[in-house]
């Protein structure tokens, strides 16, 4: 098993070697996999039925709103990538966008908005997927015009009022919008890319486009918080009519809030709370929106408790045992990892590594179980006895300092050779706080005794 419950069957199955490299280098980094995640997903069962069905009504043309908690470690990243790979599968896009006081404060619509078109990324296309996705809408008009009997000669007009009928109820929230995409294509059939290039730069909310630009397409100024709910109306009407069932957006790390000014955070919190008001509304069909933060987040005074209204549509039981938790409901847990389930992983990727590898009965020879949950014991005694914050550093050594050394020396033996070593510069700021109250004197002070 791993944290999330009980592993699937079929791990070990036989893996890509492209598919298998990213995986191992981005763990090899510190990193969260951007894609191969169902290699490591063992345990994720007990949500793919709820998860499935909530990706059936927002392709069905509904809208789902929900909410992911766990601690630091428990794999909230790792989840909402494992269920946006599973969207993108399905011919959803999907973008993730990091909430941040700076660079993406939540109040501000118009740049999440911004945000989510620059992280846009579809099976076929990395992000920014904006203008892809926009030309193969285009180009969907137009079969879509062929289709109804339109000729060659009359097709541009065919098109634009498919465009028009297409847009109707995005134009009456946001009119710019379908006069941009026209202009857009205008340009383009004039041989004019860099007005063209312009103008989709503004439909993705870019501030500080060109005047002339703008003047030549007939829309004025740029995004601001009240247009970004239009766009999006409108980019979910594009995504949709471009052949994809809809979009997966994550808001991560909305925990931020909880250390911002006072009165942005109060901002940050209502306009979480009207979002989440209009997904419910039905006004974003194709939407499948999801938030992550800990739960001193949604308990605490200083996050979801702060704003009742807010408080009771996030409101989730979870007072009784966690295997009983509810999947469907608007918030669901991560409960983290134990030695155990992270060992568990461990053995996971020691598996996948050694498929691709030279050595590979050298490697489940060195690396074996026992090895594995010692490993695991020793990186969570580093970061104060906390397992539950350890996989990220727990994985990095394991690919990087252990597998990756048995693979290419054949006299390295870890238990003979591998003294486990966290120095303060290769731990994120919550992990630099576990590891100050750890009782060795010093991260070097820290013996892999096997």
């Amino acid at each position: 098993m791993n944290a999330f419950g009980p592993s699937a069957p079929g791990t070990g199955s036989p893996v890509g070697a492209v598919r298998r490299r990213a995986v191992v280098d981005a763990l090899r980094r510190g990193a969260v996999p951007e894609s191969g995640l169902d290699l490591l997903a063992t345990g994720l069962g007990r949500f793919e039925r709820a998860i499935d069905e909530e990706l059936d009504t927002v392709a069905a043309g509904g809208s789902v709103f929900k909410a992911v908690r766990g601690e630091y470690g428990s794999g909230k990243t790792f989840f909402t990538r494992w269920l946006s790979e599973r969207a993108k599968r399905r011919t959803f896009a999907v973008a993730e966008v990091q909430v941040s006081e700076t660079e993406t404060p939540l109040h501000k619509l118009e740049a999440v908005y911004r945000r989510l078109t620059e992280r846009l990324t579809t099976a076929s296309f990395p992000p920014s997927a904006l203008r892809p996705v926009a030309d193969a809408w285009f180009y969907a008009l137009e079969e879509d015009a062929l289709a109804d009997g339109a000729d060659e000669s009359e097709l541009p007009q065919a098109v634009d009022r498919l465009l028009t009928a297409r847009l109707a109820e995005v134009s009456r929230h946001a009119p710019a919008f379908a006069t941009a995409l026209r202009g857009y294509k205008r340009s383009l059939e004039a041989g004019d890319e860099a007005t063209a290039a312009a103008v989709m730069a503004w439909l993705g909310g870019q501030p500080h486009v060109a005047a002339s630009a703008r003047r030549s397409v007939g829309v004025r100024g740029d995004l601001d918080h009240f247009g970004a709910f239009g766009f999006l109306q409108g980019l979910l009407t594009v995504l949709r009519d471009a052949g994809h069932a809809g979009l997966v957006l994550v808001l991560d790390e909305v925990e931020t809030l909880q250390r911002v000014r006072s009165d942005a955070r109060d901002k940050a919190l209502n306009a979480l709370r009207q979002i989440i008001d209009e997904v419910h509304s039905g006004r974003f069909p194709g939407l499948y929106l999801i938030i992550t933060g800990t739960p001193a987040f949604y308990d605490g005074r200083q996050g979801v408790q702060r704003l009742a209204p807010l408080a009771q549509r996030l409101a989730t039981d979870f007072t009784t045992d966690p295997r009983f938790d509810n999947p469907r409901a608007v918030q669901i847990r991560l409960p983290g990892f134990s030695e155990e389930s992270l060992a568990a992983l461990g053995a996971t990727i020691r598996d996948m590594y050694a498929e691709g590898s030279q050595a590979p009965d050298r490697i489940n020879r060195l690396a074996d179980d026992a090895y594995l949950t010692d490993l695991a014991r020793a990186v969570g005694g580093a970061l104060g006895g906390k397992v539950g914050v350890a996989p990220r550093l727990y994985l990095k050594k394991l690919v990087g300092d252990v597998l990756d050394r048995i693979d290419q020396f054949d006299d390295f033996d870890p238990r003979t050779h591998y003294q486990l070593t966290v120095r303060n510069a290769e731990l994120t700021s919550t992990e630099r706080n576990f590891a100050a109250s750890a009782p060795a004197a010093s991260a070097d002070d820290l013996d892999l005794d096997l």
